[in-house]
Parts: structure tokens; sequence; C-alpha cells
């Protein structure tokens, strides 16, 4: 695998885990998914699951026997470590800390997230509390457990829409667990043109720049139904937004990206989330077979 995987991205998805992480295994095999992102609990509720020995062992086991991985979960939306709200800050925390633990138990890389929202009162105003968050967060967590950041599209005061912020948030936290987690169509609406070859390689200059190549460790692979520019979080399936297939395809042949997964969260041709219509649709957008290694 080593080989096919260091020359062109794998395909992956959200998946659903419930009944025992497990099946999120059998979940993916079900679309063709080769990586997969899942929650540990409820998305909009605190509550984070406590996998037992017996889920964690049954998991490993299937990830083994199918090479399904990496995984990676997904924190929950109710998380924002930029709250001016003490309570709702420190249940974020609180989350966090439960979701990479979950993480480290069954060998998942670590938990993708959205930092939240400085709610008007300013990015530079909130700053030093997200750092000393982020901070907190990885002080209490397993050091095998990556805390991964998410681009945002813009809207409402979100943090971290601009790579200069999440940039100067992962050198102030002085934590190498600290990643990014680019979501395509977040980064489309705050206007990188993923679309075409000149902007990708501009949005990735900017991010080397700003972050590091090095940090970037997933693709969040969703459409847009927002125009470039338009700064609103709204997904769309692969081809049906404007972003479209020769987009991803431009996105998948990337030699900057060939080595990081990219995963699903499209509506869904049902609109009952990733499947597999949306699974072969990248995979046919991918580059040639790889040579075995």
């Amino acid at each position: 695998m080593a080989g096919s995987s260091a020359l062109r991205p794998k395909i992956g998805a959200h998946v659903r885990s419930g009944g025992g992480v497990q099946n999120a295994i059998d979940n993916a095999l079900a679309m063709g998914a080769e990586t997969i992102q899942i929650f540990s609990g409820a998305p909009y509720a605190w509550k984070r699951k406590k996998y037992t020995e017996a889920e964690v062992e049954a998991y490993k086991k299937r990830v083994e026997k199918t090479g399904v991985e990496p995984a990676f979960i997904h924190g929950l939306y109710l998380v924002n470590l930029a709250s001016s709200d003490d309570a709702l800050l420190a249940r974020s925390l609180e989350a966090l800390v439960g979701d990479m633990k979950a993480a480290s138990l069954i060998g998942a890389k670590g938990v993708i997230f959205h930092l939240g929202s400085h709610m008007g009162a300013g990015y530079d105003a909130k700053l030093n509390q997200v750092v000393e968050s982020v901070r907190k967060v990885v002080d209490n967590t397993p050091d095998d457990a990556w805390m991964i950041l998410e681009n945002a599209a813009g809207m409402g005061g979100a943090i971290g829409s601009k790579f200069s912020e999440l940039g100067t948030i992962i050198r102030e936290s002085g934590s190498d667990r600290v990643k990014v987690c680019i979501d395509v169509q977040h980064a489309f609406a705050a206007g990188h043109d993923v679309k075409t070859r000149p902007g990708l390689d501009k949005m990735l200059d900017e991010f080397e720049r700003d972050v590091g190549l090095e940090r970037l460790v997933a693709i969040h692979a969703n459409d847009s139904k927002c125009p470039l520019g338009g700064g609103i979080d709204r997904h769309a399936n692969i081809g049906e937004g404007h972003i479209g297939r020769d987009g991803f395809e431009n996105l998948l042949s990337h030699p900057a990206l060939a080595e990081a997964p990219f995963l699903l969260e499209v509506p869904g041709i049902d609109d009952h989330g990733p499947d597999k219509e949306n699974v072969e649709i990248l995979k046919t957008l991918r580059p040639g077979v790889a040579v075995k290694s």
C-alpha cells in the first residue's frame, strides 16, 4: 500500500458508526471508502461516547483485515474556543479532550474540528484565548492524537477562514501535534479558486507560507453551492456545485495533495450523506492506477 498511497490520495468519507464503532468500517466498505471520518457521539450533543474494550478490539480487527485507514474523528459542532461564555468554553474543552482520547483509543489520527466564532468580538481579541485553549487540550490528551484545525468559509465571525489565522494559532500553541484539514468548499467560499491550477497553486503557496504543508493531514472533499468568495458554508455533491468535476480532478492530481486523504462530507444523492456514488465519482477523477512498490 505504501507505493500507491504516496502517488495518489485515498478517497474516503464521513461514515456512520451507530451500534458500535467497528460498524464504521463495514459502512465504509459498502460505499467503497478507503479512509474514514466519524463522530464519537451525536454531533449536536455534549456527551461523548465511551468506547468499550470489546468495541475497540473489534474495530481494530476490522481495520487490520480491510485496510480502511487512516481514520479521523470530527469534533461536535457545538465547540467554540472563541466563546465569551465561560461555561460554553469549558464544555468545548471537555468535549475536545473526550474526542481526542477516543481517537487515541481506536488508533485514529486525531480530531478535526471548527475553532468557532468570535461572535463580533474580533479575531485579535480572542486569539490568546483560542491559543490557550488549544494548549490545554494538547496538554491533557495522549501524545498520539492530533488536534486538526479546519479552515472556515468566513461566515458569522468564524475563526480560521484565513490561513494566516490558523498559522498564528499553530505557532503560538507551540505543539507539533496541531495540524490542519483543508475543506475545499470552505476555501472556495473564502476566495481560493481551487477549481483552476493557477488558483490552487496560489492557495497552496499561501498555505505553505502561513502554515506549512507539513501540517496538512486531510482534505474535506466537498463541492460548493456557494460561488467563489461567497463566504458561506454550503456543501454540494461532487460535480453539482461551483467547483465541479474538473475542479476535483485538479485537486486530486496536485502533487502537494497526493498523500492527504480526501474525505467526503457531501449531502449525498438521496440527501442521506456521503454515498457510493460520490465516492465513485472522486475515484474516476483520481490519477491513473499507481505503480506497485
